[in-house]
């Protein structure tokens, strides 16, 4: 698909048409691969149980519907911890759901228009169709930034992912000690390229091509500072 055509952040038009855009459907954000979860960082924190589907993933482009709610006791995720099994399981404790259209990610920055719906819809959705994720997701402030960690089961077992978002270019950043390298514009690490392509399937490839090229983190952005 020709990218001219994807909105852009003025307005759009459709038909005749001319539609304000929402400046929020607008995501800035880096994200990192972790070896490890640092759970001195995290304290006693819980995570939020997300499971989502994807329905449209190819080319950067996707169509998500997602579940989320706290859990008690938490979900361990490996590579056993099966998407739709623990939707069967847990489904009770999902309290917020959404849908979600997004574009390709250039430079940090994706379009992305999330819309909340009903939970059950949402269930219903996605023990309908599309390639189902799990993940715990952990949060902890980090200097002035909130920073979400993505533990994932299932085939992306035992990816951790850890990723920042702001209201504008994540410039003059704090990488943490955790980060290993930064994979803001590998979309073989967004979560629609993971669905088609679970980490489970290339993470010894992964590893030997992080052996031979070493960590790499953007310098596009104002530079970065050290923890």
């Amino acid at each position: 698909m020709d990218s001219k055509w994807w909105p852009q952040p003025a307005y759009r038009t459709m038909g005749s048409m001319a539609m304000n855009e929402d400046e929020d459907d607008f995501e800035f954000e880096r994200r990192f691969f972790c070896r490890d979860l640092p759970r001195e960082l995290l304290g006693e924190s819980r995570p939020t149980l997300i499971v989502q589907s994807y329905y449209v993933h190819e080319d950067n482009f996707a169509l998500r519907v997602r579940l989320q709610g706290q859990v008690d006791p938490v979900v361990p995720m490996t590579a056993r911890t099966d998407a739709l099994h623990t939707l069967l399981e847990e489904g009770d404790h999902f309290d917020a759901a959404s849908m979600t259209a997004k574009g390709p990610s250039v430079g940090g920055t994706r379009y992305e228009a999330e819309r909340a719906i009903d939970p059950g819809i949402a269930l219903e959705l996605i023990l309908r169709g599309g390639i189902p994720i799990v993940k715990n997701r952990y949060g902890v402030w980090l200097d002035e930034d909130w920073w979400n960690l993505d533990v994932f089961g299932d085939g992306n077992a035992p990816l951790v992912v850890a990723e920042v978002e702001r209201t504008g270019p994540v410039t003059d950043l704090t990488i943490p000690d955790f980060c290993a390298t930064e994979i803001t514009d590998d979309p073989r690490f967004s979560n629609d390229g993971l669905a088609g392509h679970p980490f489970g399937d290339w993470a010894a490839d992964f590893d030997l091509e992080l052996k031979a090229s070493g960590p790499r983190f953007l310098t596009n952005f104002d530079g970065n500072r050290e923890p």
